[in-house]
C-alpha cells in the first residue's frame, strides 16, 4: 500500500511538472505573437521606436482596441 501512494506521488509530480512546462510553453507563445503584433503595428504605422512613451503606447494600444472593437460590430 505505501508503495502505491509513493508511486502514485510520483506520477502526480511527474505530471505537474509536464503541466508546468506546458503552461511555460503557452506563455512564451503568447509573447512572441505579442511582440510580433507590436512590431507589425509600429512598422505599417512609421511610428518611431525613441518616441513612444508608455502614456503613447497606452494611448495607441487603446485606440487600436476600439477600432478593432468597430470593425467586428461591422461584421
Amino acid at each position: 500500500m505505501i508503495g502505491g501512494i509513493f508511486m502514485s506521488q510520483s506520477n502526480l509530480e511527474k505530471h505537474e511538472a509536464k503541466l508546468k512546462a506546458l503552461n511555460q510553453k503557452i506563455k512564451d507563445e503568447k509573447n512572441k505573437i505579442e511582440q510580433r503584433l507590436g512590431k507589425q503595428i509600429i512598422s505599417q504605422a512609421n511610428l518611431d521606436y525613441a518616441n513612444l512613451s508608455n502614456d503613447q503606447i497606452k494611448l495607441l494600444a487603446k485606440q487600436f482596441s476600439e477600432f478593432l472593437k468597430v470593425k467586428s460590430v461591422d461584421h
